[in-house]
């Protein structure tokens, strides 16, 4: 089995967007602290529940973004995309309803916005 990398620009960008999702996953499920940190979070005193919820959620988004990479199928693009896309969803509600336009807040916003932009601009052909 050899390694498949895309020949078509638009797929490429979804692909750049796959593997970056992918190691942000990676960052979050074994560094959870970290990222806890850097969202300005921490966990209650002697609970783990929340490092669990965190590297649950690395996981997941690893898992769905090394599966766009395998399978190459635009329809796991548009699927990844429009995860994605909801997670930026949540991230407006929150700057509308809870207060969290800081800075770090609107920085995670335009990453989120643009990785999920990148597999949905390539499955609709606007790149």
């Amino acid at each position: 089995m050899e390694f498949y990398f895309p020949t078509e620009f638009g797929e490429q960008l979804a692909f750049v967007s796959a593997v970056t999702t992918t190691l942000i996953g990676l960052v979050v499920m074994f560094a959870p602290g970290l990222t806890l940190r850097f969202c300005g979070l921490q966990p209650l005193e002697g609970k783990v529940e929340g490092f669990a919820a965190v590297r649950s959620y690395g996981g997941l988004l690893f898992g769905f973004a090394a599966s766009a990479l395998l399978l190459a199928q635009p329809m796991v693009y548009l699927a990844f995309g429009a995860a994605l896309a909801m997670s930026v969803f949540g991230r407006i509600l929150s700057v509308m309803s809870d207060g969290g336009s800081s800075l770090r807040g609107i920085l995670l916003l335009v990453v989120a916005a643009a990785l999920a932009s990148l597999p949905i601009a390539y499955v609709f052909g606007l790149t």
